[in-house]
């Protein structure tokens, strides 16, 4: 039997593609597991504080914003379905639990959806994950 969900596979595997996109943007500030050194030279830093306010990056990325938007826009049935999706494949169910990971997801959804998942370091691989324990 065919496991039926209002979201559709590919729109998980999308939503996987662009959360990777974002984590892939990402800077990398730590090399081999340390910290990079900071150093300051003192002579450009002394008396001289020009602040305009934050200044925004030069290099905007919107793909964090349409990945919060996509997920945003999902509607209560295929948010939940999503969250369920990643918690199987993070291992706190499996699909034989595939009802009781809605019915979770609908109760715990006090926060919005996209920022509860895109707090999640590993989403895209438990997303997968999750595809792959459900067979879609």
């Amino acid at each position: 039997m065919a496991l039926e969900l209002a979201l559709s596979a590919d729109t998980v595997r999308m939503i996987v593609q662009k959360a990777r996109s974002v984590s892939e943007s990402l800077p990398d500030t730590y090399e081999d597991g340390h910290e990079g050194d900071l150093s300051f030279d003192t002579d450009k830093l002394e008396n001289v504080h020009r602040h305009d306010g934050l200044a925004e990056e030069e290099h905007d990325d919107f793909s964090a914003s349409e990945l919060k938007e996509i997920i945003d826009d999902l509607n209560i049935d295929e948010a939940t379905e999503l969250v369920a999706i990643a918690w199987i494949g993070r291992g706190d169910y499996d699909q034989n639990d595939m009802d009781i990971a809605f019915s979770e997801a609908r109760e715990r959804s006090s926060t919005p959806v996209s920022s509860y998942l895109l707090g999640l370091p590993l989403l895209p691989d438990y997303l997968e994950a999750g595809l792959e324990a459900l067979n879609l």
